[in-house]
């Protein structure tokens, strides 16, 4: 029998409500439904309740099949109904936080939760914050809220900082198997916090501090961009000097030490890796502080879809078309591989430069059948020999798997490579005299 808080977080039978069902929550949820706990699935969208309960995955990394096999146990509940967060022992916030066009954070999503939770708050209930934001909203934001209502944190309530680890698609590092930070207000809250994960989590990573977990987030993410902006740069520098950059990044990459790979392409995308840094920009602008850096990455990041736009000019021009009237195929609006995510993918600013020269575009993506983005609704178009052939120009923004790559270059007049996914069918014969512009450029 559980006889303290911790006991019971340990191996009390316990309900876990997780608020927001996207693509941090769904995964999340069924995950702790799988490990024999009870969830309460919290969304204010009613028609992603209501999908949910009906065995409706809208989330990819989610089956059918998987989320009818937690729903079959009884285990799984969605709901609109904020009032249940009181049958919750511990509850999840997986909310979204985006930026502002003035790249300030947006933490109404996170606010609204937190009333909510403040609302229905009871003693001996655990709350965990997993959507990226800047060091201190725990602190600063959530806590106030909470602690409104009479009850102490760490004495009464236990409040951390977890954040998520989602990668669309991976097959291999998943919820449960990927290690997972955590840091509470209080020491007793990370260890309350710990008591509850390590329920449904294979490796939890304990800090001193909710602002030292949200850091770690940020740190991630941050890495990336500015790794990923370095090897853009060294695109353009190397497409100025005619070298090859992914040949140079190849070689480079046989050292055994002090190097690693990043490659280039046509933009950031995805929810976090273009948006996160600029929350730790916004909180040290706040303190009088400039972050040159993740403000340099996002320059460089953001130029690269210009510049892939640049090579359809530039290979068009070559052939002695113009960009307007132009008839252009772009292959593959999600921003990654495999994935149905559009979220900041740099194929929407791709289609819309080229748009805006006056070409017509279209675009096919297996995973995404309707594109509702500014503008004119498009819909995939099926990649037939014949739109190869009557596309004056066929742009490879992302790199899905199940395209053939091959077909493409034997069928297009013109292809601009933005992921160098077609390398394995050039010959050394074909190998094009511009790294991006694998056929239909200058001859």
């Amino acid at each position: 029998m559980a006889n303290t808080p911790l006991d019971h977080f340990r191996t009390g039978d316990l309900t876990v409500g997780v608020i927001g069902l996207g693509y941090v929550g769904l995964p999340l949820s069924v995950e702790i439904a799988r490990s024999g706990l009870r969830v309460v699935g919290l969304d204010v969208d009613s028609g992603i309740v209501e999908g949910i309960n009906g065995g409706t995955s809208q989330i990819e990394d989610v089956t059918q099949e998987e989320l009818a096999g937690v729903l079959a146990t009884g285990r799984l509940e969605a709901t609109t109904n904020m009032a249940r967060l009181a049958e919750c022992d511990a509850v999840s916030i997986s909310v979204p936080t985006p930026l502002s066009k003035t790249q300030d954070p947006d933490v109404s999503f996170v606010i609204a939760a937190s009333e909510a939770v403040a609302a229905a708050l009871r003693p001996g209930q655990v709350v965990v914050l997993e959507s990226t934001t800047y060091p201190g909203t725990t602190r600063e934001v959530l806590l106030p809220v909470l602690e409104r209502t009479g009850l102490s944190v760490g004495k009464d309530f236990f409040l951390c900082f977890s954040p998520e680890r989602v990668d669309p698609g991976n097959q291999v590092w998943k919820t449960k198997n990927t290690p997972k930070v955590i840091g509470g207000v209080t020491p007793g809250c990370t260890e309350a916090g710990l008591a509850v994960y390590e329920r449904f989590i294979d490796t939890m990573v304990a800090v001193s501090s909710t602002e030292a977990a949200e850091m770690v987030k940020i740190l991630e993410n941050t890495f990336r961009a500015v790794n990923i902006a370095l090897v853009n740069e060294v695109a353009l520098i190397a497409d100025r000097l005619d070298v090859d950059v992914w040949e140079v990044i190849e070689a480079a990459a046989t050292k055994p030490f002090g190097f690693m790979e990043f490659t280039p392409g046509p933009g950031l995308g995805g929810h976090c890796i273009p948006v996160d840094p600029h929350y730790l920009a916004w909180k040290m602008r706040t303190l009088n502080y400039r972050t040159r850096f993740i403000e340099l990455a996002s320059e460089i990041n953001a130029e690269m879809p210009e510049f892939v736009v640049g090579k359809v000019r530039a290979a068009l021009n070559a052939r002695k078309r113009s960009v307007n009237g132009a008839r252009v195929l772009v292959l593959g609006v999600a921003y990654k591989r495999d994935v149905n995510d559009v979220r900041e993918s740099p194929a929407l600013d791709i289609i819309g430069l080229l748009a805006a020269d006056g070409a017509d575009v279209a675009y096919h993506d297996p995973f995404v059948p309707e594109l509702a983005e500014d503008g004119a609704p498009l819909s995939s178009v099926p990649l037939t020999d014949q739109a190869l052939t009557e596309a004056d120009a066929v742009v490879i923004v992302t790199d899905h798997t199940d395209i053939d790559y091959a077909r493409v270059l034997e069928r297009a007049p013109v292809v601009v490579d933005a992921r160098h996914v077609t390398s394995a069918f050039l010959d050394e014969s074909d190998s094009p005299a511009d790294a991006w512009i694998v056929k239909g450029g200058p001859e």
